[in-house]
């Protein structure tokens, strides 16, 4: 892992009146045993379990505090909309690579960063962590705290800034984020062949194993869709030599794949559950429509009941969660003993008195 060099190690930051005024709510609320329910844009809510506290608004945590263009680095705060952000980096070609979910307009840089989340490009360009070069945290004592920086540091250890990512504020309110970014494609392609599932599983093994300019492969029990994103010579060339059946003319599909606004995921009333899976393994048996993203390593189904989900994919090297909707007191997959130990470790260091987002993730942290 990447670790924190000396400007890394939980430095104390020079707060401003808003991180000032969440730091003493904080340290309130752990001198009183009272726990905070953190609140951004509050377009994730229904991610994980329910968590009971008092309110805590972040909203004044706004605005970019640095872009370097030619860097590919840009620093804001943590209730930042997503919407500004992209909209910032659009002007200079530039992207985010993980194609963070945005769920609505008021999808915040904060909680992109804490819910983990990576868009169809996960697989070709890196997840959510990956892109974390720095943080400034609020940690459940009220301390306004400093770890990485604007630069990767290659030595050995943990990286905290990226250990934010995916913790839904358990570990610390994200009052501002750098994030290393990307040039944008100079073209975009969305390939669609229409093909059975086995034809399109064997397919979608097959085309990773060369070097096409990939950024997105899903498939929805009928047609198989492959985004390209790269140099005009090289998407050319693969829109040529994979010969798909058709090349869509907008790239609406992706948007709705990426925010989970497509009509599969709102047809069905039932709980929506994520599995992630080896692209090899099997489906599981009788459960109705599904629908395969990151080349099927990531597979969205609706059900009731996720026992046999979760058997299903434990037995084929992954796990499953209940993503959205339904009652489920453990939506996610119980992590092994030593990972379950070290997040309990983690927690312990930065939020002693469980007054950040006590339960979001798991009952126990």
């Amino acid at each position: 892992m990447v670790a924190p060099d000396a400007e890394t190690t939980g430095q104390r930051a020079a707060p401003d009146e808003a991180t000032r005024a969440i730091s003493v709510r904080v340290r309130e609320a752990a001198a009183t045993g009272r726990a905070l329910a953190l609140r951004g844009g509050d377009t994730k809510r229904f991610y994980g379990r329910e968590c009971v506290g008092e309110s805590l608004d972040l909203s004044g945590l706004r605005g970019v505090v640095a872009f370097e263009p030619t860097e590919l680095v840009i620093t804001a705060r943590g209730a930042t909309p997503l919407a500004e952000i992209e909209d910032l980096l659009a002007s200079a070609n530039q992207v985010l690579g993980f194609e963070p979910p945005r769920y609505g307009a008021g999808g915040t840089l904060g909680g992109a960063v804490a819910s983990g989340l990576s868009g169809p490009a996960r697989p070709y360009w890196g997840a959510a962590r990956d892109y974390v070069l720095g943080v400034e945290i609020i940690d459940g004592r009220g301390q306004y705290l400093r770890f990485g920086g604007q630069v990767m540091k290659n030595v050995a250890g943990f990286d905290v800034s990226r250990l934010m990512a995916g913790a839904l504020g358990t570990l610390g309110v994200l009052a501002q984020v750098s994030l290393r970014v990307l040039p944008a494609p100079r073209v975009v392609r969305s390939l669609a062949w229409q093909l059975a599932p086995d034809a399109a599983r064997a397919r979608m093994l097959a085309l990773p194993r060369a070097p096409w300019p990939i950024s997105g492969m899903c498939y929805d029990g009928s047609v198989l869709r492959v985004r390209l994103a790269g140099s005009e010579e090289a998407v050319s060339h693969a829109c040529g030599a994979l010969a798909p059946d058709g090349i869509e003319a907008g790239l609406d599909f992706w948007s709705g794949l990426r925010d989970l606004s497509l009509p599969f995921f709102g047809e069905d009333p039932r709980p929506l559950w994520r599995l992630s899976l080896p692209p090899a393994a099997p489906d599981p048996l009788n459960v109705g429509a599904l629908l395969h993203d990151w080349g099927g390593a990531q597979r969205w189904l609706h059900a009731d009941d996720g026992t046999a989900l979760r058997a299903h994919c434990q037995a084929h090297g992954g796990h499953a969660s209940r993503f959205r909707g339904g009652v489920d007191d453990a939506p996610f997959a119980e992590p092994p003993s030593a990972l379950r130990a070290l997040m309990q470790r983690l927690k312990d260091a930065l939020d002693p008195s469980d007054v950040l987002n006590p339960g979001r993730m798991y009952a126990w942290l």
